[in-house]
């Protein structure tokens, strides 16, 4: 009987191990939080249920960190403020068309007329304001430009002189400026094309340790004005430096 008991023991023995080990347990998974939801998407379905390879996206609905970085890039502060904000290029400044010039007492002309050496040469206006020329002696020049006296000597000419005179005329050099006041050295000094009050000031030795530096007065055409030493200066101009009262 005792020989019999232990082959019934082994076989109950073994019968236990089988069913423990054919027994499913529950396996403890993590909740998917909401927090997983927003940064990872909702989770997918396997690879399985779809014909393209793992690596190729979907949609643009499709959850994982790509695109949720993706997501957050797009909507980011920076790239909302280059989309909205406009790049503005400043276009280059036209340099403005230089005003005729109107002659004056003092300038020196250079006037040519073609073919006849006897009236080509040097005139200064004088304080009538003409120039005086061989032939056709005075022609008045004060407040003309250079082109309409060169207009004005071709139809003397052609009044019995000359059939077809051509005639040029040019600016040999200008009248003076004059800077007056708290400057080391007032007087008159030669025009300069492109000049300005500073550059005015500059040639006359500069300020005098009482000068006002921030503003003259410049007499131009009759006309007197407080400037800032930027302001362009024009022959026979005359620039006024002040006293400073501290």
């Amino acid at each position: 009987m005792r020989g019999v008991r232990v082959p019934i023991g082994f076989v109950f023995a073994a019968l236990a191990l089988a069913g423990c080990m054919q027994t499913a347990y529950p396996l403890a998974t993590a909740p998917h939080s909401d927090l997983d939801a927003l940064a990872y998407g909702q989770p997918q379905p396997s690879y399985s249920a779809y014909p393209t390879s793992a690596y190729q996206t979907t949609s643009a609905d499709s959850g994982g960190a790509i695109a949720a970085l993706r997501a957050s890039v797009a909507h980011s502060p920076r790239n909302a403020y280059a989309a909205t904000t406009p790049v503005a290029y400043a276009a280059p400044a036209s340099a403005p068309r230089d005003a005729p010039y109107h002659l004056d007492a003092g300038d020196k002309l250079r006037v040519a007329v073609y073919g006849q050496e006897g009236l080509t040469n040097t005139y200064a206006i004088d304080a009538g304001g003409a120039i005086t020329m061989p032939l056709i002696g005075a022609v008045p020049a004060r407040g003309k430009t250079p082109a309409a006296l060169a207009a004005d000597i071709s139809a003397k000419l052609r009044n019995g002189y000359i059939r077809e005179p051509s005639v040029a005329v040019e600016v040999e050099s200008y009248r003076p400026f004059f800077i007056l006041g708290e400057v080391a050295a007032p007087g008159q000094y030669p025009y300069v094309p492109n000049m300005s009050v500073e550059s005015a000031v500059a040639i006359a030795g500069g300020f005098s340790p009482r000068a006002k530096r921030d503003s003259v007065t410049l007499t131009h055409n009759a006309s007197r004005t407080v400037v800032p030493l930027g302001t362009p200066l024009s022959p026979g101009d005359t620039v006024l430096v002040g006293e400073r009262w501290f």
